[in-house]
């Protein structure tokens, strides 16, 4: 079964500098039906307009990535790291006992777009932890390739949480399937383009929540996605 989640029914924000679109509840926007989807709690989209950004704030006990479409993200935290993320660039922070960081649009001329993804760890009170890998277009063209995994294998960020995330790019004849296990569930998020999944049409912005054990990705049109794979 699939259900659909489409971009318009999600959760909006427009301060002037940032406009958010929230997948489920976050900060003002709460829906009931839609307060994560296991232990996915956040997929934000957001663009920040040149020069602004998100002052100094603090997490603790969740797993924070950020997936860089367009754009530049500056992210600095009290670990001490600081850098500039571009596309192709996906960071992990480990929030865990404790951790302050900003994030924010370096260019003068140009927005960022960008998608914040928060996962519930596995547990409680770890030690703050941050990571950064990039992965090139050529290496998700046509597939779906594991970009973070529960113990970073295959060069991957290391997620603190029983998921496996997927990334890809289709276009054209582009064709992928993938194969739930049994007693597992999955989110789609289409971040860029179009794609049919499982003859289903999803548009930039849409999501699904799925339990079909076989997931077909076909006629793309410039189509970016991430796949969660949750217990």
């Amino acid at each position: 079964m699939i259900v659909l989640r489409r971009a318009e029914e999600r959760g909006h924000a427009d301060h002037g500098w940032l406009l958010s679109y929230h997948t489920f509840s976050f900060a003002d926007y709460y829906d009931p039906q839609y307060v994560g989807y296991g232990n996915l709690r956040v997929i934000n989209e957001d663009r920040v307009a040149p020069a602004h950004g998100f002052g100094k704030h603090s997490h603790r006990d969740m797993e924070i990535l950020s997936y860089v479409l367009a754009g530049e993200l500056q992210h600095k935290d009290s670990m001490g790291n600081g850098s500039v993320l571009r596309p192709g660039d996906v960071q992990r922070m480990s929030a865990g006992t404790g951790v302050e960081h900003s994030e924010s649009n370096p260019s003068t001329e140009h927005p960022l777009h960008f998608l914040q993804i928060w996962i519930i760890p596995d547990r409680t009170g770890l030690p703050p932890g941050y990571e950064e890998k990039h992965f090139d277009e050529a290496q998700k063209r046509g597939r779906l390739l594991l970009i973070g995994t529960p113990d970073g294998r295959e060069d991957t960020v290391r997620i603190h949480q029983d998921v496996l995330l997927y990334a890809g790019i289709f276009d054209g004849g582009d064709h992928a399937t993938y194969h739930l296990e049994r007693g597992r569930r999955a989110y789609l998020q289409v971040a860029l383009g179009s794609v049919e999944v499982n003859a289903q049409h999803l548009g930039a912005g849409d999501g699904a929540m799925i339990d079909d054990p076989e997931i077909r990705f076909e006629r793309g049109q410039s189509a970016e996605v991430l796949l969660f794979d949750l217990a």
